[in-house]
């Protein structure tokens, strides 16, 4: 993978879209928007937008004109995290209003990656039938769920979801998989 495009919506746990950013591979170029809801919500969970991460191209949601806006930008995949109810029903309707949701229209019909990680519990009818419309056409609808043999610790868990993420995408990631020891196991079987 040479280029990633990473859309940071404005749900719960946007920190989780800057996590996986930052655990992204240098070699990767990284072109990283984040909606003005994304920005309030960082203020409500008491964040700030962590420093820039290398190797990261930073984009404004409203810049509709922006490289990623066009079907001609080669980009192998995309990805929202968190996903808000809000941007899922715009990308299941193809309304690009944003940069995010223009992104998505063009993955879409350049038949290219694309990861939601919507974020809201539990799951209204209308965004189930969103996520089961999109999934009909190949975009993969991967929630940010946890699973809590990866450990005790808030970060544990997390790693798990930007593990299994990774893993979707094809990204080299070591994290606690089911039925392994720890950690260290799946270093040793990456190498």
């Amino acid at each position: 993978m040479k280029r990633i495009i990473v859309g940071i919506s404005g749900a719960s746990a946007v920190n989780l879209g800057f996590r996986f950013l930052e655990i992204l591979p240098l070699e990767i170029e990284k072109y990283c928007v984040i909606s003005k809801r994304a920005k309030e919500v960082l203020k409500k969970e008491n964040q700030a937008i962590p420093q820039e991460v290398p190797n990261t191209i930073y984009l404004e949601d409203l810049d509709l004109g922006a490289c990623i806006a066009s079907g001609s930008f080669i980009c192998e995949s995309m990805v929202v995290i968190p996903c808000s109810q809000n941007t899922l029903a715009k990308i299941a309707y193809g309304i690009s209003d944003t940069l995010i949701t223009r992104a998505a229209s063009v993955m879409i019909k350049e038949r290219r990656n694309l990861l939601l990680a919507p974020r809201e519990m539990p799951f209204s009818t209308i965004a189930l039938e969103n996520m089961a419309k999109l999934s009909q056409i190949g975009i993969i609808i991967a929630p940010p769920i946890f699973g809590y043999y990866a450990g005790s610790s808030l970060k544990e868990i997390e790693n798990l979801v930007l593990g299994k993420w990774c893993d979707i995408l094809g990204i080299p990631y070591a994290y606690k998989r089911w039925g392994e020891g720890g950690l260290e196991e799946s270093l040793k079987e990456q190498r």
